[in-house]
């Protein structure tokens, strides 16, 4: 039997935020089989943990849709750390480095915990650059999510692990009816080489609320997206809306769904590029149980 944990990541408060399922002593398992698993959890990802490849670090992970394995995400790094933070120092407050080893390389985690509640913050281990899709003209992109031209500003496909094309919108009832259809979503997805679309638009001290979508890989919608909004850092810049020295932004997303989430992203600008993303929130444990692990090919 596999052990497992589930957490709601980027919030204080339970049944809030992103739901993550944690499986750890995953050594054993093959590919496919942690596949089977995270479709079995339906999540939007869960995270293996296995034996670090150097002892040095804590752990390495690996993360799956229930569709397909990514090379990193945001969520499943925050709570996998905490997670394992948490098992290191059952009680009181402390603060720790966590090492994951990720397919998109090594991750560095600062895990405190404090007033009862723990927190986290890791470096992303990609500087986002971009992608290597194109966008259609601004109408068919507007249509995509079932607004109007002028609902939307000038777009972006960035990358830093995964990909997402980037929808600023102009404003918060227009990011509250977007939703991706029909045959101009297929064609925005074909053209920019990308399944997932991140929208945003200003919200009230210099942060933004947000929406992500990714129905071709099995998420209709996202509560949070540490990794989109990590990538976002190059579609702002781009934009205009990153000044040099650090950069500190909150981030809102998941509150059209019933599951607010908050996220810190924090950018470094040095000579007009980025050098350093980062990306911080909480997370609260939910459940915990055992699974049995599916059979062997």
């Amino acid at each position: 039997m596999l052990e497992f944990h589930t957490l709601d990541v980027f919030t204080k408060d339970a049944y809030a935020g992103n739901p993550l399922a944690v499986v750890l002593g995953a050594d054993g398992l093959s590919t496919a089989r942690m596949q089977t698993i995270a479709r079995e959890f339906n999540l939007s990802e869960t995270i293996f943990v296995q034996t670090p490849d150097d002892a040095a670090h804590t752990a390495k992970v690996r993360i799956f849709f229930p569709t397909a394995e990514i090379p990193f995400a945001g969520h499943p790094t925050i709570g996998c750390a905490i997670l394992l933070a948490e098992m290191l120092n059952p009680r009181g407050d402390f603060e720790v480095e966590i090492t994951l080893e990720e397919v998109a390389g090594l991750v560095p985690v600062r895990v405190w915990r404090e007033h009862g509640t723990s927190h986290a913050q890791f470096t992303a281990p990609v500087i986002p650059f971009a992608h290597d899709g194109t966008l259609p003209v601004q109408d068919v992109t507007a249509r995509a999510f079932g607004l109007d031209a002028g609902d939307i500003g000038a777009c972006g496909i960035w990358q830093g692990g995964p990909s997402f094309i980037y929808v600023p919108v102009t404003s918060r009832t227009a990011l509250s009816k977007a939703k991706p259809e029909g045959a101009d979503w297929a064609e925005l997805t074909r053209l920019a080489n990308s399944n997932s679309a991140y929208l945003y638009t200003q919200g009230e001290n210099g942060g933004y609320s947000a929406r992500m979508f990714a129905p071709g890989d099995g998420i209709a919608e996202d509560p949070a997206t540490g990794s989109a909004s990590a990538i976002l850092a190059a579609q702002l810049l781009n934009a205009g809306d990153l000044e040099e020295g650090t950069n500190r932004i909150s981030l809102t997303q998941g509150v059209d769904m019933g599951r607010p989430s908050e996220i810190d992203l924090s950018v470094d600008v040095c000579g007009g590029k980025i050098t350093a993303v980062r990306i911080g929130g909480a997370a609260v444990r939910i459940s915990t149980g055992s699974l049995q692990p599916p059979l062997p090919e």
